[in-house]
């Protein structure tokens, strides 16, 4: 296995890594900035009214594309099972 197969593995394990984590972060990302405006609108800072909406989010986000993240690893991890006679070279 040369360093060009290697690096093309580590490309696509981190390429759907990230496809992975992106939704959820995008989501919290989303809410905790709605919050914040909020915050700044009504001048309430309290730190639970930040956190709690953001993990209830992300939690269903994550609950909501569990399958298709599965999908996602699954397909990866197939792909790289099917593939190791080539890196065998």
């Amino acid at each position: 296995m040369g360093p060009e197969v290697a690096a093309e593995i580590a490309r696509r394990a981190i390429m759907t890594a990230a496809l992975i984590c992106m939704p959820p972060l995008v989501v919290g990302l989303v809410v905790g900035l709605i919050v914040g405006i909020f915050q700044a609108i009504t001048q309430i800072h309290e730190m639970t009214l930040t956190f709690i909406p953001k993990i209830i989010a992300v939690g269903i986000a994550i609950y909501l594309l569990f399958p298709w993240m599965l999908k996602l690893i699954t397909h990866y991890t197939s792909t790289l099972y099917l593939s190791v006679n080539l890196f065998m070279k």
